[in-house]
C-alpha cells in the first residue's frame, strides 16, 4: 500500500466521521426545536381559549381565580431579586477577573463553589430560606427574594466572569496607555464591551426567578392578594399555576396562567436583548 492510498483512506475516514457528527448535531438541533415548538403550541392551544377578562380582575376569590395579583407579585419578586443579586454577582466577577491574582488559591475554590451551587435542588434553597430568612422577615416577598438571589447569584457571577474574560486585553492596555485608571477602565471600557454576555446571565436568572415554585412556597407563601409591601406574603405566577393545577378544580385557568407566564418570559427576554444591543451599539460608536 502506497502512502498516497493510505492518506486517501485517512481523509475519507475523517470525512465520514465528520459527516456522522454533523448529522448528529443537525438531528439534535432539529429535535430540540421541535420539542420546544410542541411545548409552546401545546400551552397556547390549551390556555388561550380560557384567557378571559375575569382572570385579570383585581380580587381573587373562589369563583374567579384571578391571576393579576400573582402577576404583580411576579414582577415585584423579579425586580427585588435582581436588585440584590446583580450588584453582588457582577462585583464578584469583577474581583475574580480584574483584581484577584491568578496565583490566588481561593479563586478556583470560589469558582467550584459557584458551579456547585447551580446544581443544588430548589427545594433545598427553599428549606434554607424558611429556616434562615423567615426567622428574620417572616413569610414575605423579601424572604423569597433573598432566597432566589442566592439561587441566581452563581449564574450571574459565572456568566459575567466569562463575559469579562472574553474582552480583549488590548482594550485594557489601550485605556491604561491613555492614562485611565483601573476602576475607570473597568466601568468605561470593559463592562460596556462585556454587556451582552452579562445580560445573557441576567436573562437566564430572570427565567429561573419567574419559573421558580418550590423555594417560594416555603419563603414567600401562597397569599392570593398583591403584596403591598416587601414584608407581606404573596404568590407568584408559577406558584399560582402550581396550586391551581394541584387542586384540580381550575385546570383550564392553570393553562391560561401558563400562557401569560410564557408571554412574560418572552417579553422580558426581548427587552433585555434590545437593551444589550443598544449598549453594545453605543459602545461601538463611542
Amino acid at each position: 500500500m502506497t502512502k498516497v492510498e493510505s492518506g486517501e483512506k485517512v481523509i475519507k475516514k475523517n470525512q465520514i466521521t465528520a459527516g456522522i457528527w454533523r448529522g448528529i448535531t443537525i438531528f439534535s438541533a432539529v429535535l430540540t426545536v421541535l420539542v420546544l415548538g410542541f411545548l409552546i403550541v401545546y400551552i397556547l392551544v390549551k390556555g388561550v381559549p380560557h384567557l378571559t377578562p375575569e382572570l385579570f380582575a383585581w380580587e381573587y376569590d373562589s369563583e374567579n381565580v384571578s391571576m393579576l395579583p400573582a402577576l404583580i407579585n411576579t414582577l415585584e419578586m423579579t425586580i427585588l431579586t435582581l436588585v440584590v443579586a446583580i450588584p453582588f454577582g457582577i462585583g464578584s466577577a469583577i474581583y475574580l477577573v480584574e483584581y484577584a491574582s491568578s496565583k490566588n488559591r481561593f479563586v478556583p475554590v470560589i469558582r467550584m463553589t459557584a458551579e456547585t451551587l447551580t446544581g443544588i435542588p430548589s427545594i433545598v434553597y427553599g428549606l434554607f430560606g424558611m429556616l434562615f430568612f423567615n426567622s428574620m422577615f417572616g413569610i414575605s416577598m423579601l424572604s423569597g427574594a433573598l432566597t432566589l438571589a442566592i439561587m441566581v447569584l452563581p449564574v450571574i457571577m459565572r456568566t459575567t466572569e466569562e463575559a469579562l474574560l472574553s474582552v480583549p486585553k488590548s482594550y485594557r492596555e489601550g485605556s491604561f496607555g491613555l492614562g485611565a485608571g483601573k476602576l475607570r477602565t473597568i466601568f468605561k471600557i470593559v463592562l460596556p464591551a462585556a454587556m451582552p454576555g452579562i445580560f445573557s446571565g441576567i436573562v437566564l436568572s430572570i427565567g429561573r426567578i419567574v419559573g421558580e415554585t418550590a423555594a417560594l412556597i416555603y419563603t414567600a407563601g401562597t397569599f392570593t392578594k398583591a403584596a403591598s409591601s416587601i414584608f407581606n406574603s404573596g404568590r407568584t405566577l408559577s406558584v399560582h399555576m402550581y396550586l391551581l393545577s394541584k387542586e384540580g378544580l381550575n385546570t383550564d385557568q392553570a393553562y391560561a396562567t401558563a400562557v401569560v407566564l410564557l408571554v412574560l418570559v418572552i417579553f422580558i427576554n426581548f427587552i433585555s436583548g434590545r437593551i444589550a444591543s443598544g449598549v453594545q451599539k453605543q459602545h461601538g460608536e463611542a
